[in-house]
């Protein structure tokens, strides 16, 4: 119980006893009376069976309060009271479904008592029976004045215990059943003038009369539970249908599911603090739950689009409250859903849409649903911004009060939204969700086959004429890309084009971003925020650049905090307030996004957008073709099974590397290593396992390298790997080769021994040009793999560290006869 409805326990409670109290305490009973009254007590008592369960509550009703009016009639008050308490404790005790508490027993005897009390009064006023000869009038007082009295104080604990209000609870549970009462008194009349002209046998006369009664109610009421089962059924229905289409909205925009139920909970919690009626606190929760549902008619990129919209757009959007209205016309709910649903987005000055109410004129609900909309909106992620904090929010809709807002509903909205802020943090914890990224495994094909594909590889023969093409076509059409063409490397292309940008449209950073399969990644970044740029991976659809990929559409003034990277993320802040992004696309695919960022809101004009769509289309075929052709770069640079440097590329290498070592004054270890054993087991267990080996080798060198180390596959089974300025990680690569070395013959492939050999040489100690520098590695690692064959019976391969200069390589060479790695 609440500490309201504790108190009222109380107040009853104290006045009830007290009452029963001061009556029994004064009552002398005539000894005469006494037969009767057990009688009475008697009879109470066999009809407490006679009950019948209340519909919309947990209560009975029972007949036998026909012998508390006729003991009133017959003996006096206090008898009356002894009756009561008779029929009270028969009522509760008897097939009882659920064990009383005292409390309960406590609250039900004393409403009992002040009923009783109550009807006396009522029934022995005295200008009434100065009136009323025939005691007509004063025992049908007496018998409403009871029902009043007694169902009155019930009405308001359940209203108090189930936060209704008390003359609903009681006009729902009660008020139908006033007539019993009139008969009941009716009956008592009878019953009373029987027991005084024949005595106790007239009670046999009475109990007919009252099963009849109680058959009557007990028919009627079962037909009421069973209409009402049915009606709480369709109820049922209706809110499974309700829900049903809640998720039709979340299946078109995911970020409404929470957003739908935060709504419900707030509205709810005002209007019934506004004093809504059942019916209109029902049409409210709906009407929160399908406000949205004619989003379902506006495209998906104008939902989802994290900028503001255009004119065009916003036009487009305008359409929801109707196309909600006409969806929910149809469903013909039996509360009045459809006005708020259509008049959510009205305004309290009139200046909303889409008729323009305002004031009065607006439905209470859509007055409700327009300011807890607003301050969950803005107190939340969206795709154009990130949440506002609460305390935030609630100001944004205090200062819109009596312009777009009714004053009553913000004034309780001010009071309360940090207490139905945790409720509803509690009531969306288990909101159902529509599957989004799930992958259906069967079904090949559609019925008609799929569609030709029309994109045709180049050839290595034709991609330089082709982006040469591409490229004075971009020249001749977009006076701002003149320069284009000069260079095939994509890197110095993108670089040519931030700079005639930036002196077209003025923007503090720029980002070019690329995209790998579903993935947007940065591959020129300039000017703010640089750092937070080069970390951001951006997936198609999510962000700003994200949504321009996806939906293949521009986006002008967005702002740049929404990215994906930085919403949700404290950590990464930027200076930056607008952005304007263009898709670049290439053959219907879109290959990348072009995106300016502004430390200024609002800094991108039209005009801005119209020049960067005009090079879209080209820089979009520039890009495609630059990153075939880095591909195809890639490929010839590299050794196509284990991914490591070839030949030709470790030549390059190396000589830059010549260089380099040559200014800075430092060393460089070259190791060549190759594989013994693995031509016979190449042989015997196939190619296949060849290259598993091989691949493995490859994975482990990888691992020895530094991120300015090199490593690469020169043959067959040679490998070499470069060390800049090695200084005391020599060693540690050693080791590292040595353990892959033990590790390959003790496991050997397919119970063949494989095992590595390798050799150093030092620039600038042994020599000073690559071919040099290959030759004394390799000379090196061949003696080495003969003395290791002569001396493998006698000795175990052990690993020797690589000498640091020659002196100590001559006396290692004198002293040791056999190593694993020279």
């Amino acid at each position: 119980m609440s500490t309201q409805a504790r108190i009222y326990w109380l107040a009853i409670v104290a006045a009830g006893f007290s009452v029963c109290a001061f009556v029994l305490s004064h009552w002398r009973p005539d000894p005469q009376d006494l037969p009767r009254l057990g009688l009475y007590v008697l009879a109470a008592l066999t009809t407490s069976g006679l009950k019948v369960r209340l519909p919309g509550i947990y209560s009975t009703l029972s007949m036998n309060y026909v012998f508390i009016i006729a003991g009133l009639l017959d003996v006096d008050l206090g008898g009356g009271i002894c009756i009561g308490f008779a029929c009270a404790l028969g009522q509760i005790f008897y097939k009882f479904k659920q064990r009383p508490q005292l409390k309960h027993v406590a609250f039900n005897l004393a409403g009992i008592s002040l009923a009783i009390f109550a009807a006396n009064f009522c029934f022995r006023l005295p200008f009434i029976e100065a009136i009323d000869r025939f005691h007509v009038i004063s025992l049908a007082g007496a018998a409403l004045t009871y029902f009043t009295v007694n169902t009155a104080v019930l009405s308001l604990m359940i209203g108090l215990t189930s936060n209704r209000p008390a003359l609903a609870v009681w006009k729902e549970s009660y008020l139908w059943s006033s007539p019993q009462y009139m008969v009941g008194g009716v009956v008592a009349a009878g019953f009373q003038l029987l027991m005084q002209r024949i005595g106790w046998a007239g009670m046999l006369f009475a109990f007919p009369a009252i099963y009849l009664v109680y058959r009557s109610y007990n028919i009627y009421l079962t037909k009421l539970d069973e209409q009402q089962k049915h009606i709480r059924e369709m109820a049922a229905l209706h809110l499974r249908t309700i829900e049903a289409l809640a998720l039709a909205i979340d299946a078109k925009d995911d970020t409404t599911s929470a957003h739908l139920r935060r709504v419900q909970v707030y509205a709810s919690a005002i209007g019934r603090e506004l004093g809504l009626s059942s019916v209109e606190l029902q049409a409210l929760e709906t009407a929160a739950l399908l406000h949205d549902i004619g989003k379902l008619a506006v495209p998906e990129y104008i939902i989802s689009k994290p900028g503001r919209l255009t004119p065009d757009e916003f036009e487009k959007m305008k359409i929801h409250p109707v196309v909600g209205a006409e969806i929910l016309q149809r469903v013909n709910f039996p509360y009045p859903v459809v006005p708020i649903v259509r008049s959510h987005h009205e305004k309290y000055d009139g200046s909303g849409y889409p008729d323009g109410l305002k004031g009065e004129e607006i439905p209470i609900g859509a007055r409700i649903l327009s300011a807890v909309d607003c301050l969950d909106a803005v107190a939340s992620d969206r795709q154009y911004r990130k949440a506002m904090p609460l305390d935030d929010a609630i100001n944004v809709v205090i200062d819109e009060s009596g312009k777009s807002y009714d004053p009553k509903v913000v004034k309780i909205l001010h009071a309360r939204y940090r207490e139905l802020e945790a409720k509803a943090k509690g009531d969306t914890a288990d909101v159902a969700k529509v599957s989004h990224n799930i992958k259906i495994e069967r079904g090949a094909s559609p019925a008609t086959g799929f569609a030709p594909t029309t994109t045709q590889m180049l050839t290595d023969r034709n991609f330089s004429l082709s982006i040469s093409d591409a490229r004075r076509e971009f020249q001749t059409l977009v006076e701002i890309a003149n320069d284009l063409g000069s260079s095939l490397s994509l890197d110095d292309t993108l670089a040519l084009l931030a700079v005639r940008l930036g002196k077209a449209i003025p923007h503090d950073a720029i980002v070019i971003w690329v995209r790998h399969e579903d993935v947007l990644v940065p591959r020129h970044i300039k000017g703010e925020s640089y750092r937070l740029f080069s970390s951001l991976r951006i997936p198609l659809g999510q962000g700003l650049s994200g949504w321009v990929a996806e939906n293949h559409l521009p986006i002008i003034n967005g702002n740049p905090a929404v990215e994906s990277g930085y919403l949700n993320d404290p950590s990464k802040v930027t200076p930056l307030r607008s952005a304007i992004a263009v898709p670049l696309d290439c053959r219907d695919r879109v290959v990348g996004v072009l995106t300016l960022y502004q430390l200024q809101a609002d800094a991108f004009t039209p005009d801005h957008r119209r020049i960067l769509l005009n090079i879209s289309a080209k820089v979009g075929v520039v890009i495609e073709n630059a990153l075939r052709f880095e591909h195809v770069q890639d490929a010839a640079r590299t050794d196509e099974l284990t991914g490591l440097l070839n030949s030709r590329s470790l030549s390059e290498y190396l000589a830059k590397e010549i260089d380099v070592c040559a200014q800075r004054v430092v060393r460089m270890a070259v190791i060549v290593m190759d594989l013994d054993g693995f031509k016979k087991a190449n042989d015997e267990f196939g190619h296949l396992a060849g290259n598993r080996v091989l691949q493995a080798v490859a994975a482990g060198l990888k691992i020895c390298c530094r991120s300015n180390d090199a490593v690469a596959r020169v043959g067959g089974d040679e490998f070499v790997l470069v060390l800049s300025d090695p200084g005391d990680y020599l060693t540690t690569a050693l080791d590292m080769i040595s353990e892959m070395g033990r590790a390959l013959k003790a496991e050997g492939v397919a119970n063949s021994a494989v095992s590595i050999s390798a050799g150093c040489a030092l620039y600038p100690d042994d020599a000073k040009d690559v071919e040099s520098l290959l030759e004394k590695a390799d000379e090196r690692m061949y003696e080495e793999k003969r003395r290791r064959n002569t001396a493998a019976a006698r000795l175990p391969s052990r690993l020797i560290p690589f000498p640091t200069d020659r002196a100590q390589m001559q006396d290692l060479t004198e002293s040791c006869g056999e190593s694993s790695v020279a």
